[in-house]
């Protein structure tokens, strides 16, 4: 991050990059941050994504990205490939992660930005959470039986790109495969999401928990798709309370799962909650995703960007 700011502060005030030390301008600083690209939330063949870290890299600096978060399930394993790539193609990353949180009766998902991959406690942390994946697989695979439709665990694992990870997405892209389902965007409504055949509760790590790890390896946590979450209103202002109350530090105000009512309404949240706003495509891979890598537009300039703290 540190290398790419410093390249777009050095152009916009036509100083000599490699002179230091150098003051910064407050009001420049926000200037340029503003038009920065961010994206801050995608996936690679490390978890649930089609492309491998790399190239998802590389497909965000063809696109325009100047910041790029890498936020695989419950993994950081892709980080090193990716950090490479970014630093050949000239683009900022940041390290990321997208922990599986349970709150109440729903799972969540916490991006953690900006920490130390090397931390012993949120690796075991992303240990523990990644645990509990195969026997839910196999929860869903005898639930999927159990409604007509055999042999889903073996066609999941067909899709499945690391072998510490298998994902609710790669039982989609089986189902579409077999012929369940004509596109991936309809197969979690259909089967996967509370209420459907191949839907079973799990235990995941608790909000405070989550938080906590991401904190000790100096990191932020970020709630993720906010609008995604079936709750009440009321459920939603208790879910944002007790996530800021927890520790949290912002909320993903952009994301390919607000509508744009939904937009305005986590922007003006973020500002009643104290909560700082991010922003991500939540890329997944050509085809599958609706919005592209940078594809999502600048935040509202009044809203506290995550990315201000780091």
């Amino acid at each position: 991050m540190e290398c790419c700011f410093r390249a777009w502060y050095a152009a916009c005030v036509r100083i000599d990059a490699g002179c230091a030390p150098y003051r910064y301008d407050p009001r420049l600083t926000a200037r340029i941050f503003q038009l920065m690209r961010f994206d801050l939330h995608c996936h690679s063949t490390r978890s649930d994504g089609l492309l491998a870290p790399a190239e998802v890299v590389r497909r965000a600096a063809a696109r325009g990205v100047d910041v790029l978060a890498l936020t695989d399930h419950d993994e950081t394993a892709g980080l090193d490939e990716a950090r490479a790539a970014a630093e050949e193609a000239g683009i900022a990353l940041v390290a990321g992660a997208e922990l599986s949180v349970s709150w109440e009766d729903i799972t969540i998902h916490v991006v953690a930005l900006h920490f130390d991959p090397a931390h012993g406690g949120l690796q075991d942390g992303l240990d523990q959470i990644r645990s509990g994946r195969d026997s839910r697989a196999r929860r869903i695979a005898d639930s999927l039986a159990a409604a007509g439709i055999d042999g889903a665990y073996e066609g999941a694992r067909r899709y499945v790109t690391s072998e510490r990870l298998i994902s609710r997405t790669h039982f989609a892209r089986f189902l579409v495969e077999a012929g369940h389902a004509h596109e991936m965007k309809d197969v979690f409504s259909r089967y996967l999401t509370p209420g459907r055949p191949g839907y079973v509760a799990h235990a995941w790590a608790g909000v405070e928990d989550a938080i906590g790890w991401i904190h000790e390896a100096g990191g932020q946590a970020v709630l993720a798709h906010p609008g995604r979450y079936k709750v009440t209103p009321t459920g939603l202002r208790r879910l944002l309370g007790e996530f800021r109350d927890r520790g949290g530090d912002a909320i993903e105000v952009l994301s390919p799962s607000h509508q744009a009512a939904q937009v305005a309404q986590f922007a003006s949240l973020a500002r009643v909650y104290g909560l700082a706003a991010s922003t991500g495509s939540d890329y997944h891979g050509p085809g599958e995703s609706w919005l592209d890598l940078g594809d999502l537009p600048p935040l509202p300039a009044w809203l506290d960007p995550v990315w201000k703290r780091w």
